[in-house]
């Protein structure tokens, strides 16, 4: 089976970040997505508004770097419950839980490109000159100097 999403879109606030009863910090935010044109004749976009969790260490990077407005991408699955409201009506929920969070423009008034954010890191990975993603010390990869950007195919 397969439960995949990847989206893109604006931060409608900033994240909210709290902690679970066992200290597991949960970060809470939510992305205006575009959908594209609704009809021909028309020139208003339709924006979907969804709400996105992200856990642990993804979940204190979003609630430190992101602020509302921002350009993310959020790659993840998608998460359907139910719960009781106050009422005790049920209620269902659909949310996004974020494996993976990028930043999906550059910082303004800035050069430095976009980063990501995996679970699997500690820092996020920043472009290197000719597009590359430099990667911190102590991994296997290295920048490549004197690259042109070219493909060598």
């Amino acid at each position: 089976m397969l439960n995949k999403v990847i989206l893109m879109g604006r931060l409608t606030r900033d994240p909210e970040l709290r902690h679970t009863q066992s200290d597991v910090p949960v970060a809470s935010f939510s992305l205006a997505v575009d959908r594209g044109y609704s009809r021909r004749d028309d020139s208003q976009q339709s924006v979907d508004f969804i709400n996105i969790v992200a856990w642990r260490n993804t979940a204190e990077f979003v609630s430190k770097w992101f602020t509302k407005g921002q350009l993310v991408a959020v790659s993840g699955r998608l998460q359907v419950r139910t719960y009781k409201d106050r009422d005790g009506n049920n209620r269902t929920a659909c949310e996004v839980v974020a494996d993976e969070c990028f930043f999906a423009e550059s910082k303004r008034g800035s050069d430095s490109g976009a980063a990501a954010f995996t679970p699997f890191g500690d820092a996020p990975a920043t472009p290197a000159p000719g597009g590359l993603n430099s990667v911190s010390s102590g991994s296997d990869f290295e920048e490549l100097v004197g690259d042109d950007g070219e493909l060598p195919f």
